[in-house]
């Protein structure tokens, strides 16, 4: 059945046009009135619905029963990430949000390919938290991840006030392992990985350094084979 997120409270009962973009997509799949769908607000659990009326530009559907059914991880995982290139952070941030990752935070790091600012910057957030948001409309998951506006790195671990774990592959540092509920901070670095001056400013405020043992993934690849340890293991 089709699942659409709503950035606006829902409640049993309701009556609403659809935002645009689920609208558009309820016509691409030809849908019409009478026809099921569900709906979720990002607020908890899901809505059956109904479609009431197809216009040209509007879409109405009826709100009807809620279910209060989650399909989040009990390990609460943020990400901070630095953005790789190109597509290659569209599907990191996809990937991520099926994955069950609690939040993004994209980072301009030294070595970083990828240099944002301003504008630009602020429309690549607003695309990345599209992109969560339809992962979570195809996955099942009724919590859509935050993805927080770049920053610099250094400018973001002066301000964390607690301290998580970090990607690495110093020699000596310890195997990821897999943590059954809680909350955490996973740090990954961006093509090229961290320079040495960035992880000992972390490990400096506290920061673990693991690994996911001895090959070096791309930097879209080795956090969400993290994410995979810590999220898919917890009920």
């Amino acid at each position: 059945m089709p699942r659409f997120h709503c950035p606006d409270p829902l409640a049993t009962g309701l009556e609403l046009a659809l935002p645009p973009g689920p609208a558009r997509h309820v016509q691409v799949l030809r849908l019409q009135p009478g026809d099921a769908l569900t709906l979720f607000d990002g607020r908890g659990g899901e809505y059956a619905a109904r479609v009431t009326h197809m216009g040209r530009s509007e879409v109405r559907v009826a709100v009807e029963a809620h279910d209060p059914v989650e399909r989040e991880a009990s390990l609460q995982v943020h990400l901070a990430v630095g953005m790789p290139a190109n597509e290659r952070m569209d599907w990191l941030v996809e990937k991520a949000a099926e994955l069950g990752v609690a939040s993004i935070q994209p980072l301009l790091a030294e070595r970083s390919v990828l240099r944002l600012a301003g504008e630009r910057a602020q429309k690549k957030q607003v695309h990345w938290q599209g992109v969560a948001i339809a992962a979570c409309e195809q996955c099942g998951r009724n919590r859509v991840p935050e993805v927080r506006a770049v920053q610099p790195l250094q400018a973001w671990l002066a301000a964390q006030q607690r301290a998580g774990l970090i990607l690495s592959l110093r020699a000596g540092t310890q195997p990821l392992a897999a943590r059954a509920q809680g909350e955490l901070t996973l740090l990954s670095g961006p093509e090229g990985g961290l320079t040495a001056a960035e992880e000992d400013a972390a490990v400096a405020r506290g920061w673990q350094p693991v690994h996911l043992g001895k090959r070096v993934l791309r930097a879209e690849t080795a956090p969400l084979a993290a994410l995979a340890v810590l999220t898919l293991g917890s009920p």
